[in-house]
């Protein structure tokens, strides 16, 4: 039963596998020094038999350094088991062989056989019922010996005492077996289990790793909402004035008599409404809700688009810029908003290109409808974003631009407008190819 439940396990049965391999080169290198030191018994016990068996324990060992070269080798690690048990069977038969050459059933040879019974059983990493087989099989090698021998079981005394210890070997060396088998397992189940404990303690570690990062975004964004807060209230007066100004200009008639002019003026306007909603869109970001219902005007995308061409004009000064749209892009949302977007991802785009000295810089926008939401992407020909940077464009303050050129926020916050909108922003990139950021707006009903 044992045996079967552990066979579930397959980091026990790997280490049991990797623990014999290694028990049995031992065990058959310890047997080679035995079997030749017994060359001393030989001399003590049976002198005239010396010759004869020394060139036996030769052989023998011959045959187990043969074993010890396969499980040596790559091959034989596939078959531990049995040529654990080859090597483990050849002193007994030698053993066997010399009872039986010298007193039969009172040869004091037994004890060999004892001693290696109980080798299986205490250093071999045998299974319970191989220790038991094992057993069986010498105590019939020494049956065998003793009938073979002229006497027989004439010395009947000396059998059943040296057949009794043989049996309490074989039970000792079983009982043993099985506690140091079933002990081995409960060992492996312990390793398994603190490895298990060891992974939920780092993935604890981890989400509470992620929970901190949260929790500092979150800090920074009240910052900023508070921060936006105040700026909105100093801004919005100026801007105020200035909106009042332009619309003033824009009633004129010498403005709607020159197009050119109101569009400048028209352009101007734009402008300052994007300073509005910068300030807005920062404290909007800090308290924005993932879900919420989009809220908005319906509008052209290609409309936005121009105007976000129109005013990042001079940062796009040799960039050839071009377009693939769908003939209607109504959609539904904040148009200035999404200009801001627009301006941020082309500006970002032209300074990496003009960073990096691309040849021929390009950006090509396309638009496609895809199940009622338009999908944008804008993609350039520049350098490309490295990998280790591609999952961390949107974090709030990331930025690989030198110091005072920008704090990191544009794309956390054109990201919280796509939110916004029910869309996602994300980026793609093959370092050293082009960049392209994708984003998807709902159609106006």
């Amino acid at each position: 039963m044992l045996k079967r439940t552990a066979s579930r396990y397959s980091p026990y049965e790997a280490d049991l596998r990797e623990f014999r391999l290694v028990s049995s080169r031992a065990g058959a290198l310890t047997a080679i020094v035995l079997v030749l030191a017994g060359v001393g018994l030989d001399y003590g016990i049976y002198p005239d038999h010396q010759l004869q068996f020394f060139v036996a324990r030769l052989l023998v060992s011959a045959l187990i350094g043969l074993i010890l070269l396969l499980l040596v080798n790559q091959a034989g690690r596939h078959y531990v088991q049995p040529l654990t048990l080859a090597w483990l069977l050849l002193p007994q038969m030698m053993i066997a062989w010399m009872i039986a050459t010298t007193d039969g059933a009172s040869s004091i040879y037994y004890a060999g056989l004892n001693l290696v019974i109980f080798a299986v059983g205490i250093a071999m990493p045998m299974g319970l019922w191989q220790t038991i087989g094992f057993g069986v099989v010498t105590y019939l090698m020494y049956l065998a010996a003793c009938l073979i021998h002229p006497d027989g079981l004439a010395q009947r005394a000396h059998f059943i005492v040296n057949s009794l210890f043989i049996l309490f070997s074989i039970v000792a060396s079983a009982v043993y077996t099985f506690m140091n088998e079933r002990g081995h397992f409960h060992l492996i189940r312990l390793k398994e289990e603190l490895a298990r404990k060891n992974e939920e303690l780092a993935d604890i570690n981890r989400r509470l790793a992620d929970i901190k990062g949260q929790m500092l975004q979150q800090e920074k964004m009240a910052a900023i909402g508070t921060l936006a807060a105040g700026l909105l209230h100093e801004v919005n007066n100026p801007v105020n004035f200035c909106l009042m100004a332009i619309e003033v200009a824009m009633e004129e008639p010498q403005a709607k008599a020159s197009p050119p002019l109101e569009e400048c003026l028209v352009d101007a306007k734009q402008g300052m409404q994007r300073i509005q909603h910068i300030v807005s869109d920062l404290k909007t970001f800090a308290y924005r809700k993932p879900g919420a219902e989009v809220e908005g005007t319906p509008f052209l995308f290609e409309k936005a688009l121009d105007s976000s061409i129109r005013l990042t004009a001079h940062e796009l000064r040799g960039v050839t810029l071009t377009r693939e749209l769908v003939p209607d892009t109504l959609v539904l949302g904040d148009e200035a908003a999404i200009i801001g977007v627009l301006i941020n991802l082309f500006s970002n785009a032209a300074l990496a290109m003009r960073k990096a000295g691309t040849a021929a810089p390009a950006i090509h926008t396309t638009a496609r409808w895809d199940n009622h939401r338009l999908h944008v992407t804008v993609r350039d020909n520049g350098p490309g974003i490295p990998q280790e940077n591609l999952a961390r464009v949107f974090e709030p303050f990331f930025t690989t631009r030198e110091v005072g050129q920008g704090l990191g926020l544009g794309l956390s916050i054109s990201y919280a407008v796509i939110e916004r909108h029910g869309g996602q922003l994300f980026a793609e990139s093959e370092f050293g190819q082009w960049t392209a950021f994708s984003f998807d707006l709902p159609r106006a009903e």
